[in-house]
């Protein structure tokens, strides 16, 4: 039974960080390289724009915000329930190498694999989430003992690995692949938001409308998986099945989201953690408020990101790194 303070306390974050991405929403439509003026916004929001205003709009500024919300979401859906079936609070899907198994398998497909150009954004998730999956397997046998089960320090070093191994095939494949392609793969790598038209809003969109509500409904199961294994044994837990059945759910989430968006490390570490200090470690709690914070901290990293260089900007994998990664040292630290 969860108190009703608890619920309350809970519910004012929520509704916090929902305001919060909702400014966060109003300063990127009017920022930019793209000149489209705050005074302007609501005037072409309601169909009184000029055809340059209503591209800008419409074509360019909407669709990136909503990709790289659902992909901050899904991001951090995704590091919560790893950091759960894992019981280790490091771990996340850019740093443990899942990330690198999406992108090898995007790599190769977009490399050597025809595909027709209308098809080419459906199937990217697919792809994605093969590659991911596989990697994912891997990790996992690797890290998994007969006697003492999985062990979550293990995992991590070697995700660790895996990631670095992945790189470097990345590096092997485009080596000899043409410019165009290399300028493609790079980008991806650097976590810069490729999939800004409305197509790829619909790739993405159906994982997550699945997949989140299954991962709320699965909340009491990852409760009990963080409990130590004798004991989620003797409350009925089928371990094994439930481990596998939602590090499938966690590979699926991160491979939708960087297929569209690239290799972005740290927002599905940051996001759970973050919730988790604010409403505490049930997972009926905090998760539906990690959804948000991740959603808000990648909005807030590609908002920084493209307007301190402009016209290009810089990727938003990188600016989330510049966050993230001294919050990773100080978890790797207090841990």
């Amino acid at each position: 039974m969860i108190q009703a303070a608890l619920v309350k306390k809970q519910r004012r974050f929520f509704y916090a960080f929902a305001l919060l991405i909702a400014a966060t929403v109003v300063v990127s439509l009017g920022s930019g390289y793209s000149s489209l003026s705050y005074d302007r916004l609501f005037a072409t929001f309601i169909g009184q724009g000029t055809f340059k205003e209503d591209f800008v709009l419409y074509s360019i500024r909407m669709p990136r915000i909503a990709i790289t919300l659902l992909a901050g979401m899904a991001l951090a859906l995704a590091g919560a329930i790893l950091q759960s079936i894992t019981r280790n609070d490091l771990a996340d899907p850019g740093i443990i190498g899942i990330n690198s198994g999406a992108g090898v398998a995007i790599a190769v497909f977009f490399l050597f694999m025809p595909v027709d150009p209308g098809l080419f954004v459906y199937l990217l998730p697919a792809v994605a989430f093969a590659g991911a999956f596989l990697t994912a397997l891997l990790i996992y046998a690797f890290s998994y003992n007969k006697a003492t089960g999985l062990q979550p320090i293990r995992l991590v070093l070697v995700g660790i690995g895996f990631s670095m191994a992945l790189s470097g095939i990345m590096i092997v494949l485009i080596s000899s692949a043409e410019r165009e392609k290399v300028d493609f793969i790079a980008n991806w790598l650097a976590g810069n938001i490729w999939g800004t038209d409305w197509p790829f809003v619909l790739a993405i969109l159906p994982w997550l409308l699945v997949l989140i509500p299954f991962t709320l409904y699965k909340a009491n199961r990852l409760n009990m998986l963080n409990l130590s294994e004798p004991v989620a044994v003797g409350l009925g837990v089928s371990i094994e099945k439930e481990r596998l059945t939602l590090l499938m759910t966690a590979v699926a989430l991160a491979a939708a989201a960087v297929s569209v968006t690239g290799g972005i490390a740290f927002i599905g570490l940051m996001a759970p953690h973050i919730a988790k200090s604010l409403v505490g470690p049930r997972h009926q709690l905090f998760l539906p408020l990690a959804i948000l914070i991740g959603g808000w901290l990648l909005l807030l990293a590609d908002t920084l990101g493209r307007n301190m260089l402009e016209p290009s900007g810089i990727p938003a994998g990188i600016m989330a790194a510049l966050i993230g990664a001294p919050y990773f040292m100080y978890l790797l630290m207090k841990k």
